[in-house]
This record gives structure tokens, sequence and C-alpha cells, in this order.
């Protein structure tokens, strides 16, 4: 049977075997009139005063969206803040994009990030984790993790965090308190908060929210900032938007996580012994630090010893001249870089990716299908194909009647094995 996976902005068309199993998420119909939802939502807000209430004239606005590699509908949001925040000048709306330990987005990922109007009467602030001047000491929560945020933000009057619910690998779901950090974090915040620990912590994973160290970790830090307003949205696999979600941030984000739960996270009662991924198409799967997180999906069904084909772009490569990448060249092997950060309690910039990646390896073979050419996969240390069909081929005549599962939209679709 022939089937479209997510790739790219065009998507990639695969023939696999008639048997193969699919796993998507369900069918979630896009609001008829987003702007309009979000303008009543924001009105009528949950546990909090209406967002209208809440600016005064004169007020620096502080508003944190998602970076380049997030399919936030950014322009919808930030025209309903501009309609509540009647009359605001450009220079007192401030945007801030939240990279956390991320590149900062360019000027062409900007322009297409927002619309040529909304650019017009707002002030962008690329978020630099690593900029101590650019940062704002506020003490240490609970667990010893000090707290490093973006100066400029926390001298906003009214802080206005926006964002989108997904599953998220390892800090249960994305949106909410995780656009105020790691988002908006110094780089050593955010490495406590992802250090060796926390990430192989059990409960670290994808839709767990209670027990969680890294999340509840990361609620403590937006209850210390405690931001005026909040505003999350869910959306489809066309990345429409689907619901609504604002007011007090972590009562909001709550009814967003458990809405986004029912949609997202499918079950099934086997595992395979081959699973197929993407990374949810562009912008997500811009490189293979992104596309670490539809494989940590297909992990959760696949069997030990079986194969993850990873269908991903990565136009930006690693992305190229990340910690990530020099993680990645300066270990000879998953084995030898887990045993390294276990051994020497390191907090390095996106180790975690790296030991999420090297987790599963440890159970599993990763091939990935991208752009990328054969030595950049190699030292990424994955498997590199050019053709699914043959490689699937190959791992039949390996493990005949081997079964096969398919995740077209990757971690748009979260499966759980249930017994």
């Amino acid at each position: 049977m022939k089937i479209k996976i997510d790739y790219g902005k065009n998507g990639l068309h695969v023939n696999l075997p008639k048997n193969s199993t699919i796993l998507r998420p369900l069918v979630t119909n896009p609001l008829e009139n987003p702007l309009k939802e979000i303008m009543i939502s924001t009105s009528n807000p949950i546990n909090s005063q209406p967002l209208e209430a809440l600016y005064k004239k004169g007020m620096l606005v502080g508003v944190s969206v998602c970076d380049h590699t997030r399919a936030q509908p950014r322009n919808e949001i930030i025209r309903s803040i501009i309609e509540k925040c009647n009359g605001i000048q450009k220079n007192n709306l401030i945007v801030f994009i939240a990279t956390g330990s991320h590149r900062q987005s360019n000027q062409s990922e900007i322009n297409e990030m927002f619309d040529d109007d909304i650019l017009s009467m707002i002030t962008i602030v690329n978020h630099n984790s690593e900029q101590s001047q650019e940062l704002s000491y506020e003490g240490k929560t609970s667990k010893n993790t000090p707290i490093l945020l973006n100066k400029l933000w926390m001298n906003c009057d009214l802080k206005i965090t926006t964002g989108f619910v997904e599953p998220h690998f390892f800090a249960g779901f994305s949106g909410g308190p995780k656009m105020i950090a790691p988002g908006l974090a110094g780089i050593d915040t955010i490495t406590t908060l992802h250090n060796y620990e926390r990430i192989i912590n059990k409960n670290s994973t994808w839709g767990i929210i209670s027990g969680n160290p890294i999340h509840e970790e990361i609620v403590e830090i937006a209850n210390y900032v405690n931001p005026d307003f909040s505003i999350d949205l869910t959306l489809n696999r066309y990345n429409q938007i689907t619901n609504v979600f604002s007011g007090y941030i972590q009562d909001e984000h709550k009814l967003a996580c458990n809405y986004v739960k029912k949609n997202a996270m499918q079950t099934t009662d086997k595992l395979y012994d081959i699973v197929i991924t993407s990374n949810s198409g562009y912008p997500l799967d811009q490189n293979i630090y992104q596309s670490i997180k539809g494989v940590s999906a297909a992990a959760q069904i696949t069997k030990p010893g079986g194969s993850i084909i990873s269908v991903s772009e990565c136009i930006d490569g690693f992305p190229y001249n990340s910690n990530y990448e020099k993680l990645l060249k300066t270990h000879k092997s998953p084995e030898s870089f887990l045993k390294y950060i276990k051994d020497n309690d390191t907090r390095i910039p996106d180790q975690w990716q790296f030991q999420i990646q090297s987790q599963i390896q440890n159970q599993t073979t990763i091939y990935l299908y991208s752009k990328l050419n054969e030595k950049d996969v190699s030292d990424a240390h994955l498997a590199y194909t050019d053709n699914i069909e043959e490689l699937i081929e190959d791992l039949l005549i390996k493990t005949p009647n081997a079964s096969i599962c398919v995740l077209p939209e990757g971690p748009q679709t979260i499966p759980m094995l249930v017994n």
C-alpha cells in the first residue's frame, strides 16, 4: 500500500507491505474563525481577569512565542493581543522568541513566523540563553536549580505566554510553563533542568505531568515568575487551530493537556519489529536534533532489537555548528557517551537530546532517511538509508514476517502500549 508520510513541506509517498499498521491522531476539525475564538477566550479566561482588563495604557507588554522550529500560529495570537491592548505602541509590545538553548531565529525565519502587518506593530527580541548580561538571577528552586531568566522579560509590566500544546518526549507536554523555562531561561537553568538524572527518570516522558521531575520544576519556575496571562492553542495535523485555552497559566495548561491527550495519544496492544516515523514535516523536521522526538515516539512501541526508520528532511543539518553536533562528533558511540555523562555529572547544552537518542539505541537500530549525506548521518551515530522501500525489504529478509507500524505524522501521534 502507498502511504504519505510527513516530510519537509510536501511529504513523501512510500510503498509499504499491506499488513502494516498505521497509527494517526484522532481527527480534530479546525476552528472556523480562530481569531474570533481567541478573542472570546481571552475575554472569558480560566481563573483570570480578561486580558483587556489587565492591560493599562503605557504598560510595557512582553509576549513569549515559540521559535522557528515550532509550528505555532503566531499571527492570530499576536493580532488578538494587539486588539485587546487597544492603542499599544510598537515599542511597548515586545515579542520574545523563546529559543531556550536553540540558536536564534534568523530574519528569513522571522519573516515566515510573522506576517508583514504584525511585524510592523511589534518589537522582536531573540532570546539568547548564553548572554549573561541579558539575564536576571532570580534565586533557586527547591531542588537548587538556578533561576536565570531574560532580564527584559522580567522587567515587563504585563507578561503573556503563548504556545501550543502537544505531547513532549520528556517534559510531558509542550506549551504553558515551558514558554518561560526553558524558553526564556539562561543556559545554566536549562542544563540543570535537563541533566542526566532528570532525563533518565521513568516519569520524564510523553504525556506524564504528575511525578515528572522536569515538568514539576518548570512549573515551580513559572509560579515564581507568575505571568499575568497565558494563551495556549491545540492544533491538528495540518497545523490548524482546533481549540483555545487562556487565563491562569497552570489551570489553562492542564485543561489543554487533558484535551490533547485524548486526541494525540493512541493505544496499541503490541510492540513492532519495524516502526517508521516522521517528525511531523516542516518546520519540525529541519534537523536531527528535533527529529529525535519522532524517534522517541516510535521507540515507545518498538521491540528490543527492532528497527526505527526516521523520515526527516533535516535541511538544517544537526543543526550545523550546534552543541549537539559537537557532542555527536566528540564521542565514539552512544554507549560511551551515556557512561561519560553518568560518571561525570556533566551539564552540557543539548546533551539531553543525545542522551535520549543513546538510551533508545541501547535497544534499537535507528535509520535516517533525509537530505543529509552518509557521512553526516554516520557522524550522528545513525544508520543511513536513501531508499525506505529497499531498506524494509532487507529488514524483512533478516526477520521474515516482521511486524510493521507507521506513524505518518510522527510525534503528533504518541503510541501507548497497553496490555
